[in-house]
């Protein structure tokens, strides 16, 4: 499994978003990027960090940060998460695990004893040229927003 670090180029990928339209990694170049994944819209850990980030949204726009989650999805799931939530950014859905696989957050994980291949909850922070600048892997999901923020204090 890929494991990315601070200062790697941030992987390639082409997926599209909840509207059907092609986004890549050139498409994200030129702005700072919190790109976040996650295992499955409308489930209570998933909608609390998606409104977290949504609440915080203005917030991250005067750092310069424009914000895209990605999960396994589809394109009419993320439609209706992002109008249920009023989300007001971009999802990706990864129905082929391609961009998860890319940033090596697609693992096997286990549940009640269960083992099942999953997303591990991560957020990138994407520079404008590309390179990673930071990895959160322990998400405060209610306070995910926040938790960006006070990590550039």
């Amino acid at each position: 499994m890929t494991k990315l670090a601070a200062g790697d180029c941030a992987p390639d990928f082409k997926s599209t978003d909840q509207n059907g339209k092609t986004v890549t990694l050139a498409d994200l170049s030129g702005q700072r990027t919190i790109l976040y994944f996650y295992p499955k819209d409308n489930t209570s850990g998933c909608t609390f960090e998606a409104r977290s980030l949504r609440d915080g949204k203005a917030e991250l726009a005067r750092m310069g940060f424009r914000i895209i989650g990605v999960s396994p999805d589809s394109e009419k799931s993320h439609r209706n998460f992002c109008e249920k939530n009023e989300l007001g950014f971009t999802l990706l859905a990864d129905t082929d695990h391609s961009v998860c696989e890319a940033y090596g957050v697609w693992a096997e994980k286990s549940m009640y004893g269960r083992k099942y291949m999953g997303v591990l909850r991560t957020t990138f922070i994407i520079d404008a040229e590309g390179r990673i600048e930071k990895i959160f892997d322990k998400v405060d999901t209610k306070n995910h927003y926040r938790q960006i923020l006070d990590s550039y204090k």
